[in-house]
């Protein structure tokens, strides 16, 4: 018995080694995979669900992943598939997501049954890498709240206050590397992409770790080209955060980590070494490492005494387990989020602020609005510096950063995943949505929907007057998210686009060059936004 089934052993290896045995089994590996990948495309059509057929591996992202439509395209082809339909299926890639378009659906599930909802969709488990897992972007569950509410705190306005010094101390810095830059007072032709990450560079190095960086001056600096690594997601880094994103169980299968060795060491040791001085010398400087040795110790608190004015885009924090801040942070959870704090300088902020410096150049009458608030504060300021409180009542500088999050948001998709099983009902129809089931929120089509701003691609920063924005439909608009899980940081990224706007307008304005492309156009397949030609600005000296 024994024998014959050595031998039967010995047939069946010849036989797949032979070439007609490679034939068949490559033939029935690839049809096994391809009835994985498909396997969840008739979970819609089982519910008598509208949905929009997907195609393998791709799903309904085959555009985007061959490269034949950039992100935003994509996403408003998807938003406009079925115009009359408020809910409907889509896939992206093998998974199954529900699309939702509807402002008042979006208030219901975002906010009012959040409880159902309160999961991102990235299931990343803590041991593969705590620089992500606990993420307070990604991060699920129970520690999503036991950190949110722990550190919420750190990012109250009488926080921001004790920042903002810091922020304007690195603008001042700028604005003089720039002026030495300007020669017979000839406009300095300025990629804004690098000016803005160089900016950004200084002003996170400075306000999370409290370290003097001029990146324009060390244009070669650690942080700056650390942080380029972060946001450069071309090539094997790109789909190294698209399988992290989309397929986490293949990420942790092939034992992949999504930043080199040498970044890793790089950002731990910069955090704990700075910790370590502080409690050693008993230092104190107002800044995100000085706060979360505060949470570490389980004495962060929120210190909110009055309502400050603030911009339309800042969303506001909805206290999650008001008593439960008083919980110690853990020093892998404040490097975590550090990292979110440090990469949010390099990407979103940078992006905001690259459009709106495009936009007041070829709409110089906008711009010519804009100078005159920004000189009307100069005066007021009496030749003081400026003040958190100045950049707030800047009513139009608000209004014009509040277009441009709207015309060019930098995250233009968000999801959700289901947590509790949910019930839905809409116009008559009910709709089931199961645990781990994923909700799709299309923010950039929202954004450009004419039913909810009208003449969606002019950039007019009027839709954010004192009057107008009560026009506007809540839920709409969607750049830091909304509900509990909103975007943290939203202050703060306000505050600096503000600030690095008002001082950079002080000194010089905005013109077209010959290497602005006009009418700009987005980069295909690119996982942050981007534009083909890049952010090409003259920035010429005011008198």
């Amino acid at each position: 018995m024994i024998g014959f089934l050595e031998t039967l052993l010995e047939d069946l290896v010849e036989f797949i080694f032979s070439t007609s045995g490679l034939v068949i089994v490559c033939c029935s590996l690839i049809y096994f995979i391809y009835k994985w990948i498909v396997s969840n495309h008739d979970v819609f059509a089982k519910r008598g669900i509208k949905f929009i057929p997907p195609r393998p591996i791709f799903g309904n992202f085959s555009d985007f992943f061959l490269g034949r439509k950039n992100l935003y395209a994509m996403v408003k082809d998807l938003y406009n598939y079925m115009p009359e339909e408020k809910i409907y299926g889509m896939f992206e890639l093998g998974n199954a997501k529900y699309m939702i378009k509807d402002p008042g659906l979006l208030k219901q599930i975002l906010v009012k049954d959040f409880d159902h909802f309160f999961d991102r969709g990235v299931n990343i488990e803590e041991d593969q890498d705590p620089l992500i897992s606990l993420n307070i972007a990604l991060i699920n569950g129970k520690k999503w709240r036991d950190i949110r509410s722990t550190i919420s705190p750190a990012f109250t306005v009488s926080k921001m206050k004790t920042m903002f010094q810091l922020v304007c101390e690195c603008c001042s810095d700028t604005i003089d590397f720039l002026a030495s830059e300007i020669k017979d007072g000839k406009p300095l032709l300025t990629n804004m992409k690098d000016l803005f990450g160089r900016f950004g560079t200084d002003i996170i190095a400075s306000c999370a770790f409290g370290l003097k960086v001029n990146s324009f001056r060390d244009r070669e600096n650690e942080c700056y080209r650390h942080g380029q690594e972060l946001v450069d997601l071309n090539g094997i880094h790109g789909l190294k955060f698209l399988f992290l994103l989309e397929c986490p169980k293949i990420f942790k299968f092939l034992r992949l980590s999504l930043f080199s060795k040498k970044f890793s060491d790089f950002f731990k040791n910069t955090v704990w070494g700075i910790m370590k001085q502080r409690e050693k010398d008993n230092i104190y400087r107002p800044d995100i490492i000085n706060i979360m040795m505060e949470a570490r110790k389980g004495k962060l608190r929120y210190d909110d005494s009055q309502q400050e004015k603030e911009g339309y885009a800042t969303v506001k924090e909805i206290r999650i387990g008001e008593g439960m801040h008083h919980r110690k942070i853990t020093d892998d959870e404040i490097l975590a989020q550090c990292l979110t704090f440090f990469m949010a300088g390099f990407s979103t902020t940078n992006i905001c602020m690259c459009f709106t410096a495009h936009e007041l150049a070829i709409n110089q009458d906008i711009q010519k609005t804009l100078l005159a608030e920004v000189d009307a504060t100069t005066q007021a300021l009496g030749g003081k510096p400026l003040t958190y409180e100045a950049v707030q009542n800047m009513q139009y500088l608000d209004m014009v950063v509040s277009e441009s999050l709207r015309l060019w948001p930098p995250i233009p998709t968000s999801n959700r995943e289901c947590t509790k099983p949910y019930r839905i009902e809409v116009d008559g129809t009910s709709y089931s949505i199961a645990v781990g089931e994923l909700i799709y929120i299309p923010i950039v089509a929202i954004h450009h929907d004419p039913k909810y701003f009208p003449n969606p691609f002019s950039f007019d920063p009027e839709r954010f007057n004192e009057q107008n924005k009560r026009n506007i439909i809540p839920y709409s608009y969607l750049p830091f998210g909304a509900g509990p899980r909103n975007c943290i940081g939203s202050r703060f990224a306000l505050m600096e686009i503000k600030a690095i706007l008002y001082y950079l307008l002080t000194k010089f304005t905005f013109e077209a060059s010959e290497k602005t492309q006009i009418p700009i156009k987005m980069a295909k397949l690119q996982f942050f936004v981007n534009v083909e030609k890049g952010f090409w600005i003259n920035l010429k000296p005011r008198n």
